[in-house]
C-alpha cells in the first residue's frame, strides 16, 4: 500500500509538474499571406526555430493577401489582431508596430542590414525604432510572353523604349496572334503609381502634404483610360472588381492569354513554378516616361505588433528569422531580391531557380539602380495606403465609364482628405 501510494503521488506530481510546462509554452500568432512557395518555406524556418526553442510555440495563420491588405488595419485599430504579421502597408500600420529595439540581443546589426527600410516602418517623427524587418524588396516591372512576340514575328522594343512604345508593340503581337490582353496591369494603387513616377508624378509636396493630382499624375491616368478605350488593357480585368479591390493577371498570364503583364518580382517564383516551359517569359526593364525609367520599390515586412502579450518572445522569433544565415536561405529558396544589405552585398544563389527566373531576377535586381527618390518617398510615406487606395477606386470608375477623369481628380483629392483626417482622429 505503501508503495502503491507513493507510486500514485509521483504520477500526480509529474502531472503536475508536466501541466505546468505545458502552460509554461507561450504561443505566438503569426498572421501570413504569401504570392509563390514562401509560405511553405517559413513553415519550415519556423519548425526548426521551435525545435530550437521548446518554450515558444508559433502558429502560422496562412490568409489571402486581402486579407493582411483590408482586415488586418480593421483588426489593429480595435486593438485586436496577430503577435505578428507580414504586411506592405507599413506606413499604414506603423502606429500598432511593437519596437523590437529593448528585446533583441544584437539590436545594432539589426538596425544595420535594415537601415534603409525601417523608415518605411516607422511613424513620422520616430527615427529609432526597429519594428520588424524585410522578408523581400520587390520591383514593380513587367513580365513579357517572349513566345507570342516570336510568333507574332513582332521585335521586342529596347530596353530604353517607351510606355507608349510597348503598347503599340503589344498591342500589334496580340491582334496577330489573337491574345485577349494585350496589356495587363495589376488593379493596384501601388502598381499605378510605377507607371506615375516615370510620368513625373510627385504626390507630395515639399512639405510632406498631399498633392496627388499633378501633371504627371494626370499622363498616367489619362494613359490607363486610353488603352482600356483602345483595347491595349482589358476592362474584363480592372472591371471585374470594385473599390479599392486588387485585381491581378496571374492566371492570365500563366495561361499565355497576356502580352505584357505589369506586376513585379515576387511573381518570379509563383511564374517560375506554374507556367515551367509552356512558354519563353522574360523580364523586360520599366519601360520610360517623360521623367524617368522608374519603377516603385515595395516588399513585405514581418513585424511584431504593440497589442502582443508577449513581445519579448516576438523579438526572438524576428531576431532569429532576420539574422543572416536564415533571412539568405528564405530569399534563396522563395526566389526574391533581398531586403538584407548584408545579404544582398554578399550576394544570393538561387540554385532551384530555372534560366527564365535566374535571369528575371538579374532584371529586376539590376532595376534597383533605376528606382527614383521619389519612389521610395512615397513608398514609405504614413498616407500612401490611402493615397493608393483612393486613387485606384476613382479611377477605376473612370475606366468603367461611371465618371469622367477630372471628376475623379476632385474626389481622390476629397477622399485622401478625409481618411487622412479620419485616421488622424483615431489616433
Amino acid at each position: 500500500m505503501k508503495k502503491t501510494g507513493w507510486a500514485v503521488g509521483c504520477a500526480l506530481a509529474l502531472s503536475v509538474l508536466g501541466s505546468g510546462y505545458a502552460q509554461a509554452q507561450t504561443t505566438l500568432r503569426m498572421m501570413w499571406y504569401s504570392d509563390g512557395n514562401e509560405g511553405e518555406v517559413m513553415a519550415d524556418l519556423l519548425k526548426r526555430f521551435e525545435d530550437k526553442n521548446k518554450d515558444i510555440k508559433v502558429v502560422l495563420d496562412q490568409v489571402p493577401f486581402k486579407a493582411t491588405n483590408e482586415t488586418l488595419p480593421v483588426q489593429l485599430a480595435a486593438g485586436q489582431g496577430p503577435d505578428m504579421a507580414r504586411t506592405t502597408d507599413m506606413g499604414g500600420i506603423a502606429p500598432y508596430m511593437l519596437d523590437l529595439r529593448p528585446y533583441l540581443k544584437d539590436a545594432a546589426t539589426f538596425e544595420r542590414n535594415y537601415a534603409p527600410f525601417l523608415e518605411w516602418m516607422r511613424v513620422p517623427g520616430d527615427a529609432k525604432s526597429i519594428p520588424g524587418y524585410m522578408t523581400q524588396l520587390t520591383v514593380t516591372g513587367p513580365f513579357v510572353n517572349k513566345t507570342l512576340f516570336e510568333q507574332a514575328g513582332v521585335p521586342m522594343p529596347s530596353p530604353k523604349a517607351t510606355w507608349e512604345e510597348w503598347a503599340k508593340a503589344v498591342n500589334t503581337v496580340a491582334d496577330k496572334v489573337q491574345a485577349p490582353f494585350p496589356l495587363a496591369l495589376d488593379r493596384s494603387g501601388h502598381r499605378f503609381f510605377g507607371l506615375a513616377v516615370s510620368q513625373g508624378a510627385k504626390v507630395m509636396d515639399a512639405k510632406g502634404d498631399p498633392a496627388v493630382i499633378d501633371e504627371g499624375f494626370k499622363r498616367a491616368a489619362q494613359l490607363v483610360v486610353d488603352w482600356h478605350k483602345s483595347g491595349v488593357m482589358s476592362k474584363e480585368l480592372w472591371g471585374s472588381v470594385s473599390g479599392a479591390a486588387y485585381r491581378g493577371a496571374n492566371e492570365e498570364f500563366k495561361n499565355a492569354q497576356v502580352v505584357m503583364y505589369l506586376s513585379g518580382s515576387w511573381q518570379i517564383a509563383q511564374f517560375d513554378k506554374t507556367v515551367g516551359d509552356a512558354f519563353d517569359w522574360v523580364a523586360v526593364p520599366t519601360p520610360c516616361g517623360p521623367a524617368n525609367c522608374s519603377g516603385m520599390p515595395g516588399g513585405a515586412a514581418l513585424v511584431g505588433i504593440k497589442a502582443t502579450k508577449h513581445p519579448a518572445e516576438v523579438a526572438r522569433v524576428l531576431e532569429y528569422l532576420a539574422s543572416d544565415d536564415v533571412v539568405s536561405e528564405f530569399y534563396s529558396r522563395t526566389l526574391f531580391v533581398p531586403g538584407n544589405l548584408a545579404v544582398a552585398k554578399k550576394g544570393v544563389q538561387y540554385p532551384s531557380a530555372s534560366p527564365q527566373a535566374a535571369a528575371a531576377l538579374k532584371v529586376f535586381g539590376d532595376a534597383v539602380a533605376s528606382i527614383d527618390p521619389v519612389a521610395y518617398k512615397i513608398q514609405g510615406w504614413t498616407n500612401s495606403r490611402i493615397v493608393f487606395n483612393a486613387v485606384i477606386s476613382r479611377l477605376g470608375q473612370a475606366v468603367a465609364g461611371e465618371t469622367t477623369l477630372d471628376e475623379a481628380y476632385k474626389r481622390i483629392e476629397t477622399d485622401v482628405a478625409q481618411q487622412i483626417a479620419e485616421r488622424n482622429k483615431k489616433q
